[in-house]
C-alpha cells in the first residue's frame, strides 16, 4: 500500500444529504435551545475547567463543544459551527441565530426543491434576495441613543440589567472610538473601569521610581515623554534632553528600554537629587511593539526614535519629547493621560485603522487594531466579572462578553426591532405568488420560512401559543411584536426589544453561506473509520 494512503468513504444524494441534515440537527437542538430571554441553559462536560463542566447560555460555547462520531454527521457540526463563528467574529453576538437560520434554510430546502429544480438556480435567486433584505434591514435601522444602549446590553446579556447598565455605563464614557475588554474578577462582584487615557501594559522598571507609597505608583504632572525602541545603554545618550529637563525642573518618562546601569543611574538621582524620572519598558514584541509605539508617540506629539528604521538616539533634542498632563506607572501597567488629544494627524490615522479592521479577518489581529485604535482615543473600558464560583463566572463571562460586542455592533451600524421581528416582517415581505419562474418562487419560499425561524424558536423557548402570537402579529405595523419576558404586544422599541442590525445581518449572510453549501452538496467523501 502507498506510504501515507488513507481510505476513503462515499457517500452521495439522498443518503448523504440525510446524514448532513441528522448533523444540523442534533447541534441545533442543542444550541438553538438557548434562544431568546427565557431561553434555556445548557450544561456542558469540560476538561477546561477545574470543575469539570460549564454552564452556558452562549450559543457558539454550546457549538464549540459538540463532536459527533459519525464523520457526515460531524461535517454538518463543522460547518454550522463555521456559521456562528464568522458570526461570532463579525459582529460578536448572534451565533445561536446563525444555527437557527441555518437549519430552517437547509430543511426549508429539503421540502421545497424537487428533483427537477434546479438547484444552481435557486441559490441563486436565495442570494439575490437575502442582499435585497439585507438593503431593507440597514434602510429600517435606528442609530443608538443612550437609552437604547441599555437595552442592548441587557438583551445581549440574557435580559440582565445589572449588567446592561454596568456595559451601558461603561461606552457612554469611553465614547465611539474607545474600547471596552472583558476580564474575570478577582472577586465575585462585576463592575466596570475605564480609563481616559492611552493605556500600556509595562509598569516602572525600578521600585525606586515610586513617589506615591500608599498605592505604590509613581505620578507625574505636566510630564515630558522620550519615546524609543532601541536600548539606551549609557546615560550621555539622552544626554541632550536630560540637562534641559534637569535645569528646568520638568519631570520626564522614558518608554524605552534602559540598561541596568541606566535604570540604577535614573533611580538614584530620584532618591537622592530629588529629580522627577520614571522609566518604563515598551509593550509588546516585534511588529506589535513599532506599531504601539508609533501611537503612543504620536498621540503625546513625540518623535519616535527607532532603530528600525536606523535613528540615532544621540540627535534627540528638547522638541523631540511628547508632553502629557499626566501619568500614572503601576507596578504592571502605565495610564497617560492627555486632555486635548485630537489633532487632524490623529484623527486620520484612527480612520485608517478603522479600515483597516473592517479588512482585517483574523480575530487576533482584529482585536490588536481595536486596542491601538481605543489607545488613540484615550478611552479604554473593562468590565471584570465575577461569581461566587468557577462555574457561575464563566457563565456570567460568556454573557457580558456578548453583550460588550452586541453593544459595540449596535454603535457602529444601528437597531432593529428585536425578538426575531426585524426578520419576520422581511419574510411577510416576501411574496411567491408574484410572476417569477419556479426557481425564484422556490427560492422565496425557503427564505420566507427560515426567516420566521428565529421568532418561532423564541416562542417555542418561552413555552408560548406559537400559532395565537404569529396569527396577532402578522397584521400589525412594522415594530409590532410581542415581548416574551413581559407578555404583552407593541412597539419593539418603545418596549425595548431591539437587536443590533450587525447582528441580524452577519447571522443571515453566515447562515445563508453555510447553508447554500449544504443544500448544493451531491457527493460527500470522508476518511474510512475502521
Amino acid at each position: 500500500m502507498e506510504q501515507g494512503y488513507i481510505p476513503k468513504s462515499l457517500s452521495f444524494d439522498d443518503e448523504a444529504r440525510q446524514k448532513l441534515i441528522t448533523g444540523i440537527t442534533t447541534i441545533s437542538k442543542a444550541v438553538k435551545s438557548t434562544l431568546g430571554p427565557l431561553g434555556k441553559t445548557v450544561l456542558i462536560e469540560s476538561p477546561n475547567h477545574t470543575s469539570g463542566m460549564t454552564v452556558t447560555k452562549d450559543g457558539v460555547t454550546v457549538a464549540d463543544s459538540i463532536f459527533l462520531n459519525d464523520p457526515i454527521e460531524n461535517l454538518a457540526v463543522r460547518m454550522m459551527k463555521e456559521a456562528a463563528s464568522r458570526t461570532a467574529h463579525s459582529a460578536g453576538d448572534g451565533t445561536t441565530t446563525a444555527i437557527v437560520l441555518t437549519e430552517a434554510l437547509v430543511k426549508a430546502g429539503q421540502d421545497i426543491l424537487k428533483p427537477e429544480s434546479n438547484i444552481t438556480e435557486v441559490i441563486k435567486y436565495i442570494n439575490k434576495h437575502t442582499s435585497q433584505i439585507i438593503k431593507r434591514l440597514e434602510v429600517e435601522a435606528k442609530e443608538v441613543t443612550e437609552e437604547r444602549l441599555l437595552d442592548v446590553a441587557s438583551i445581549s446579556a440574557n435580559n440582565d440589567r445589572t449588567i446592561g447598565k454596568i456595559i451601558k455605563d461603561a461606552y457612554t464614557q469611553v465614547g465611539i472610538n474607545g474600547m471596552v475588554t472583558v476580564e474575570k474578577s478577582m472577586t465575585a462582584e462585576t463592575y466596570a473601569d475605564v480609563t481616559n487615557g492611552i493605556k500600556i501594559a509595562r509598569g516602572y522598571s525600578s521600585h525606586l521610581f515610586i513617589n506615591n507609597q500608599k498605592k505604590d505608583e509613581c505620578i507625574l504632572e505636566d510630564v515630558k515623554i522620550l519615546v524609543c525602541d532601541a536600548e539606551i545603554s549609557s546615560i550621555l545618550q539622552i544626554e541632550n534632553v536630560l540637562k534641559p529637563v534637569i535645569n528646568n525642573g520638568d519631570k520626564l518618562l522614558i518608554i524605552a528600554p534602559c540598561s541596568p546601569n541606566v535604570v540604577n543611574t535614573l533611580s538614584a538621582n530620584v532618591v537622592r537629587s530629588g529629580l522627577k524620572f520614571c522609566n518604563i519598558q515598551p509593550p509588546q514584541f516585534g511588529y506589535k511593539q513599532h506599531e504601539l509605539m508609533q501611537d503612543i508617540a504620536m498621540s503625546v506629539g513625540a518623535t519616535y526614535f527607532s532603530e528600525k528604521t536606523g535613528d540615532d538616539l544621540s540627535l534627540i533634542q528638547p522638541s523631540d519629547l511628547g508632553v502629557a498632563d499626566k501619568v500614572i506607572v503601576g507596578e504592571h501597567s502605565s495610564v497617560i493621560f492627555k486632555k486635548d488629544n485630537s489633532t487632524p494627524e490623529l484623527n486620520d490615522r484612527i480612520a485608517e485603522l478603522k479600515i483597516q479592521k473592517k479588512n482585517t479577518k483574523d480575530k487576533a489581529s482584529n482585536e490588536f487594531i481595536k486596542e491601538r485604535i481605543a489607545s488613540l482615543a484615550g478611552s479604554i473600558g473593562c468590565i471584570y466579572v465575577g461569581g461566587n464560583s468557577e462555574m457561575e463566572q464563566k457563565e456570567k463571562y460568556d454573557r457580558v462578553d456578548d453583550s460588550v460586542c452586541a453593544v459595540r455592533s449596535a454603535l457602529e451600524e444601528g437597531i432593529l426591532a428585536g425578538g426575531g421581528i426585524a426578520l419576520f416582517r422581511e419574510s411577510i415581505s416576501l411574496d411567491p405568488s408574484r410572476k417569477f419562474d419556479e426557481d425564484e418562487n422556490s427560492a422565496l419560499l425557503i427564505l420566507a420560512k427560515a426567516l420566521r425561524s428565529p421568532l418561532v424558536q423564541i416562542l417555542e423557548n418561552a413555552g408560548k401559543n406559537k400559532e395565537k402570537i404569529i396569527d396577532q402579529v402578522f397584521f400589525g405595523k412594522y415594530n409590532y411584536g410581542y415581548d416574551v419576558k413581559n407578555d404583552k404586544y407593541g412597539d419593539m422599541y418603545k418596549m425595548g426589544v431591539i437587536d443590533p442590525l450587525k447582528v441580524t445581518k452577519n447571522a443571515l449572510i453566515n447562515a445563508v453561506s453555510v447553508a447554500t453549501t449544504i443544500l448544493s452538496t451531491n457527493a460527500i467523501v470522508t476518511n474510512m473509520r475502521a
